[in-house]
């Protein structure tokens, strides 16, 4: 799969969406007043795909040498950061 494909749809649109979503439900859940367990849970159900798609960019960057597939790695990086811990 070309890079730019992985990282801007499967990563930033996809990946982000998906995150949004599972917050959402999270926020859903506590507004019902359901447990902390169950709406942690729901939040932190997405993390695994997270971290598959950044170690797919990761492996895909290793084929692309260059500025362009450093600056993805780092942009992955600090995407998995920011969804895991937001």
């Amino acid at each position: 799969m070309p890079l730019d494909r992985l990282f801007w749809r499967d990563l930033v649109l996809v990946g982000t969406a998906i995150n949004v979503a599972f917050s959402v439900v999270a926020i859903i859940l506590l507004a019902l007043k359901l447990p902390l367990a169950l709406a942690l849970a729901a939040h932190f159900a997405p993390v695994p795909y997270n971290i598959f798609l950044t170690f797919a960019v990761w492996r895909t960057t290793e084929k692309d040498k260059g500025a362009k597939a450093s600056l993805m790695t780092l942009g992955a990086t600090l995407w998995l950061i920011l969804v895991v811990v937001i």
